[in-house]
């Protein structure tokens, strides 16, 4: 179980770090996921020091600081 959270954070992170999730519904379809699950995510996310924005001209996520996010946000 902590292996398919962790895959799934690292999945989330490779895709706001790319500026390429999409709306939240696309994001949380193409993680076969609920909408409430991934807003669960990101929220945590963020409550771990991640800066997570969301851009509706681009449609995506997008960090507001350049970094990644591990076990928590690492600034780069």
């Amino acid at each position: 179980m902590f292996l398919q959270l962790f895959n799934r954070l690292e999945r989330i992170d490779y895709l706001i770090r790319s500026k390429s999730t999409g709306t939240p519904d696309e994001l949380a379809r193409r993680l076969e996921m609920s909408e409430r699950t991934l807003y669960a995510f990101i929220h945590e996310m963020r409550a771990s020091g991640a800066p997570i924005g969301y851009s509706k001209t681009i449609r995506s996520y997008y960090y507001l600081k350049k970094g990644k996010f591990g076990f928590g946000f690492m600034e780069e």
